[in-house]
């Protein structure tokens, strides 16, 4: 990646004048690597019953430095630093504790799975990721496990918050009521935050300095101080080291405090100071995508499966679905073959028919196969993650489902939205039922 690795070096070896005496040399070695060691091991926050020690706060700089470096970030002072990444270690030894309360983890073969992927999607092998990580000043192993570490976390919030989370058809009537007109102008925009925050219950003299600090903040942002920097140096928001970039909301999605300003804020511009229990809030709207036409074509298709299983193997299902094809090419009707043979029930029933499909409807090996078809065509047998297949086309047709899929994106937003501002409160509350102590002393 070309970044410059950081300083690793916690520990220096002391040199000593040549003629000092064997045992003089071996003492005060001793005694410096004794010294170096209880520094590197401090304990830098107590966690309810856990602790973190110095060596996890500077391994997880050496994770979040490089980060940062090659989103183009500015690097804030030491010491806000350390305090930025600590509050995040805090919260991760927060759901470390909760996950292990509740039986959740992540085992290697998911990990290793995980790895993969992350390798895949980048174009490389994992021997590559490693070289490429390491390259970059980014330790393999750290980033492994933090990658197990993000994992669980996401099963965490997905049972505590995420699945609780329900949005009802009146809902999704009201919210396509009052938005759907705006929705046609805007379909996602990209945000950024900065949280100045408050304690749970805070004194006036609290809240006053709070809103001044984000004034002031405003008007530094406002005159051209880069926000990035600005939410490294100063943000209590979750995001704070990623420059306070919230990514990109679809329209229905953006936080209930700030669903207005997302469709009134031009695109670069700087919002007022937002209260909430939390603290002050300063948006930016980094960037805007239009609405697109909603026109799709659809696809008209039924098929066979036969899946496999301890008695039927690969080559059993895939002869079986030769013999099949070749009777339906010779005249018999595929729906009464469906009806007897395919192991999809809820097809069968209706002689294969699956009716249209949109783009994304079934899995990549099922959508690949028919869209290479013609209408009428019969596939070879393929493999799907549920089986093998013969799939037929029935026919095509480009459709206007402007309705349907702003529909679907309004339910996914709703969720999203009250998932994001759960998780908030849900992560909130989690950290002040906790039993916190830093020590970081005056570097804090």
């Amino acid at each position: 990646m070309g970044i410059t690795p950081t300083s690793r070096g916690l520990l220096r070896s002391a040199r000593l004048a040549l003629g000092t005496g064997a045992l003089l040399l071996l003492s005060l070695s001793g005694a410096i690597t004794q010294a170096a060691t209880e520094e590197l091991d401090a304990i830098v926050a107590v966690v309810n019953d856990d602790v973190v020690v110095r060596s996890e706060l500077d391994k997880e700089i050496r994770l979040v430095i490089p980060q940062m470096q090659q989103r183009g970030t500015p690097l804030p002072p030491e010491a806000q630093l350390r305090k930025q990444v600590l509050d995040r270690l805090i919260l991760k030894h927060l759901q470390q504790q909760r996950a292990k309360e509740l039986g959740i983890r992540v085992d290697d073969a998911t990990l290793n799975e995980a790895m993969s992927n992350i390798a895949n999607r980048n174009g490389l092998t994992l021997p590559e990721l490693q070289v490429t990580l390491e390259a970059g000043g980014i330790d393999f192993d750290d980033f492994r496990e933090d990658t197990r570490s993000q994992i669980l976390t996401s099963r965490l919030q997905s049972q505590e918050v995420v699945k609780k989370i329900q949005v009802t058809d009146q809902e999704v009537d009201r919210f396509l009521a009052k938005e759907s007109s705006r929705l046609v102008e805007r379909e996602q925009v990209r945000l950024q935050h900065i949280l100045i925050a408050l304690p749970e219950n805070p004194s006036p003299a609290q809240i006053k300095a709070a809103e001044s600090k984000a004034k002031r903040l405003v008007t530094q942002l406002r005159a051209g101080a880069d926000f990035a920097s600005v939410a490294v140096r100063e943000s209590d928001g979750r995001n704070a080291l990623e420059g306070g970039d919230l990514g990109w909301f679809e329209m229905g999605a953006v936080p209930s405090l700030v669903s207005d300003l997302a469709f009134t804020l031009a695109e670069g511009e700087i919002s007022d100071p937002l209260r909430s229990p939390s603290g002050f809030h300063i948006i930016k709207l980094r960037e805007i995508k239009a609405a697109a036409p909603k026109s799709v074509t659809q696809t008209h298709a039924r098929h066979i499966l036969v899946r496999t299983n301890e008695i039927v193997s690969d080559e059993d299902a895939k002869r079986r679905l030769s013999q099949l094809r070749t009777r339906i090419q010779g005249g018999d009707d595929f729906e009464t073959l469906a009806r007897a043979h395919s192991d999809d029930t809820g097809s069968a029933l209706k002689g294969g028919d699956l009716g249209w499909l949109n783009p994304g409807d079934t899995v990549p090996e099922f959508e690949e196969t028919m869209n290479d078809l013609a209408p009428d065509q019969v596939s070879l047998p393929f493999k799907s993650p549920f089986g093998w297949h013969i799939v037929q086309v029935l026919e095509r047709r480009d459709q206007d489902t402007s309705s349907d899929i702003m529909r679907i994106k309004a339910r996914e937003a709703l969720q999203r939205r009250k998932a994001e501002e759960a998780t908030e409160e849900w992560l909130r509350q989690l950290r002040d039922e906790a039993y916190v102590e830093i020590r970081l002393g005056n570097d804090y």
